[in-house]
This record gives structure tokens, sequence and C-alpha cells, in this order.
């Protein structure tokens, strides 16, 4: 299964790119943490605190998603890594130089959250330990199976139902939360994530659908979510183009076969 590729026939799971542990400057805990951000100078450096207070030996990436402010030497002087884009290339290309990033370093687990302040980064200590017990590939760190979680506006709480139920009838598995930014994967899955055929513009619940369709195992974790400090990358697109994207790139990902 993981080693079929896209291709003309509508087979779509990528092969491995064949990146063993031994690459050029490999990730020294085998755990990686990718947070993209765009002007968040106000919060970066105190996120990337937290997560070392949980995770101290992971390596933090913070991706600089074209900052017009010191985002970038606020996360440098917390200690992350920091990539750099040119100018701003949205969510969904932080992302995946996070992720290209993570295959070049050999990291085993790859977690992200975003910078805006909403996730609990311990959260991410609990996402790791089931990606390390092997139970799944891909963990999701949902909002509403924690009681204490912030809760959002009635739009984006409506548009996160409406997803979750069409996600769980796809993958017949309860998903409650799959438009998370707070997730976690398995070595494995960077296969996917990194090939050309990875949604940049609005990575979201079709994400999840188009994993589960390559046999990834995917599962949820109660995460509470705090109210944004910033500027969410996640939450930042017009609702009506994001909803008719995402059903389109949902029901685009039912089409494609899998052999």
């Amino acid at each position: 299964m993981f080693g079929r590729s896209f291709g003309v026939s509508g087979v779509w799971c990528p092969p491995s790119p064949h990146v063993s542990k031994s690459a050029e400057h490999p990730s020294s805990s085998g755990v990686l943490v990718i947070t993209p951000a765009f002007n968040e100078e106000a919060h970066v450096g105190r996120l990337v605190t937290e997560i070392r207070q949980v995770l101290p030996a992971a390596e933090i990436v913070v991706v600089n998603d074209g900052s017009t402010d010191a985002t970038a030497s606020a996360a440098r002087a917390a200690g992350a890594v920091v990539l750099s884009h040119p100018f701003n290339m949205g969510y969904g290309v932080a992302l995946q130089t996070g992720y290209k990033y993570a295959r070049t370093r050999g990291a085993d687990y790859i977690l992200q959250l975003d910078a805006d302040g909403q996730h609990e980064p311990a959260s991410c200590r609990d996402m790791l330990a089931v990606l390390q017990a092997g139970t799944a590939d891909v963990v999701i760190g949902s909002r509403h199976m924690a009681a204490a979680s912030y809760t959002p506006p009635l739009v984006r709480r409506v548009a996160m139902r409406f997803f979750a139920v069409l996600a769980s009838l796809v993958l017949r598995q309860r998903i409650t939360d799959p438009t998370s930014g707070l997730q976690g994967f398995r070595r494995d899955v960077l296969r996917f994530l990194v090939s050309d055929y990875f949604p940049v513009d609005y990575p979201d619940a079709d994400v999840i659908i188009m994993l589960h369709r390559c046999g990834y195992r995917i599962a949820e974790i109660p995460a509470v979510m705090r109210a944004g400090t910033g500027k969410s990358m996640h939450s930042g697109f017009a609702p009506v183009y994001y909803v008719f994207k995402m059903l389109l790139s949902m029901f685009v990902s039912l089409l494609r076969r899998v052999q």
C-alpha cells in the first residue's frame, strides 16, 4: 500500500522517498515540531518556550511565512530553527516547508501546531505518546473531545461540524475535528505530505481523507484549545470559498482509485 504512487491511472499513494535515519543531519531525538507563523512576533517566542518545556529534546522549527515583523528573530532567540519564506505563501506551503525539512532531518515523529496561541503545547506530549505506541500513524488533537476547550464562533462551529460528519462517513470512524491544526504524524506519512499532491492552499479535512485512503491509521485525542492571541494562519480563509474548495477537494479524493 505505502509503496504505490500517483499516476494517470488514478493511483495516488506516493512511494517511499527512501530517506533513512542516517540523513546528513539527523534530528537527535527523532521528534520534530513544526510551527508555521506569519507576523507572530508577540507570541512565537513564548510558544517555543512552552514547547521546549513539554518536549525538551525535540527540534522546534518555526516556518516564518514572509512575516513583516520580527517573528523570525523572536523565534530564533527562543531557540527554534527558523525557515523563512521571502514573502507570504500561505498556511499549506508553510506546513509543507516544515514537512520537507523534517524529511531531510530523518525525524521519526512530526508534530505541528499553530503559532497564534490557540493550541496547548502539552497536547504535543499526548500526541507523541500515541504515535510512539504504534497504534496510529496520524493523530488529531480534537477541541471537541475536551470539556474545557475554547469555543469558536458559531459560523466556524457549523462548518467544523459539517466536515466532521463527512469525514466520519468516509473514514467509517468517528472524527470530531478534521480541521484541527494540531496534528502529529509518524515518519511514513511524510511520503504524502511532501508530495505534489498535498493541497497547499487549504490542507484540511481533505488531507485526512487522502491519508485514510492510502491506508494510514487515524486517531484523535482530547486537546484543550485556547482563544488565539494572534491571527490564526489556519482560519484566515474566506468562508464561502473555503467550503466550496473543501467539498470539491474531498469529492476528488473519493474519485481517485487506490490499487
